[in-house]
């Protein structure tokens, strides 16, 4: 089922609608729920499900208050065919990328972010199917796992899964033969943990808190001491993490930042906004600041920055 079949301004809320029947209750926005393009399909094969979906960037958030909402107390299995998607769940956080698989677990808070249009094609497994030990489960969660041997094999079943019709008897087989695939994956994970990715605790922490300044950004009481607070360290020990990113954490914030005001005064949509707003939409409360930073990162002021475009699209209509 795809959205373009849908009237444009109903195909978000009904792509959000389709896919909760078949996913854990979870909350999910995108910027592109004025236009949003993507599709839905789901398998029942005996005892399990699979959902093939395909969708533009989005962000969703299963929160503990939904878990005690409803938890169908399911192993989700997905094989990623193409996008990225930032993961986040039981203190883990991993991104992954096309050809990869993931795993995260209906019991939990989970937090996931797809940056780039995605195609995801997930095997709901019931929990008592799978003869894993929940604890080794538990240290697979939310990493970018190796579709190698066993993963190899189970992404291109899934992926052939998710291309063709079948009929109820051989839906059956396929299902029980999926569980029993799945399961030699994750059990052999869980056996063989060197088989991971290694991710250190400081790689996985400084992408926590890449992430973290990338949506307050436009709070101009963003700081190293309030970044440091939140994750709960040092402002020293915040500084020891960006060591082998060449600049400091204050750069980056203020990089972020001008890269954004860069983008506002680009948008025809907000031609008719002051640069000084612009400026302290992002955080630069001081005009005098924000025009000083703007012209030694791109070599001329905001206001100068804004008119050279207006310049170049006249120039463009008039040819």
């Amino acid at each position: 089922m795809h959205t373009a079949d849908v009237p444009k301004d109903e195909r978000f809320g009904w792509w959000r609608d389709l896919l909760l029947k078949d996913l854990a209750p979870t909350h999910i926005e995108s910027p592109h729920r004025d236009d949003f393009r993507a599709s839905s399909a789901a398998l029942e094969l005996g005892p399990v499900k699979v959902s093939v979906l395909s969708f533009p960037p989005l962000a969703s958030v299963r929160t503990a208050r939904l878990v005690r909402r409803a938890d169908p107390e399911l192993w989700e299995l997905g094989y990623l065919a193409g996008g990225i998607m930032v993961l986040d769940q039981a203190r883990n956080h991993a991104q992954v990328t096309a050809g990869d698989l993931l795993l995260y677990d209906t019991s939990q808070p989970v937090r996931m972010r797809v940056t780039q249009g995605g195609r995801l094609t997930i095997l709901h497994l019931p929990k008592s199917s799978v003869p894993v030990p929940d604890r080794s489960m538990r240290e697979l969660l939310s990493r970018r796992l190796p579709a190698q041997g066993a993963g190899s094999l189970l992404a291109g079943f899934l992926q052939g899964l998710a291309g063709a019709q079948w009929s109820g008897w051989e839906a059956e087989r396929l299902g029980a033969a999926a569980v029993h695939l799945a399961s030699a994956f994750l059990g052999g994970l869980a056996d063989r943990a060197d088989l991971l990715p290694p991710e250190t605790r400081q790689s996985v922490l400084l992408r926590r808190v890449k992430d973290f300044i990338e949506a307050h950004l436009s709070d101009p009481e963003l700081s190293p001491q309030t970044i440091a607070d939140a994750h709960h360290i040092s402002v020293r020990y915040l500084h020891h993490l960006f060591r082998p990113e060449q600049r400091t954490v204050a750069a980056l914030v203020r990089e972020l930042r001008l890269d954004r005001c860069r983008t506002d005064l680009a948008r025809p949509g907000r031609a008719g906004h002051p640069v000084a707003a612009i400026g302290a939409r992002w955080g630069f409360t001081d005009p005098a600041v924000f025009n000083r930073a703007f012209k030694e990162a791109f070599g001329m002021p905001p206001g100068a920055y804004r008119r050279s475009l207006g310049a170049f699209r006249g120039t463009a209509d008039r040819s």
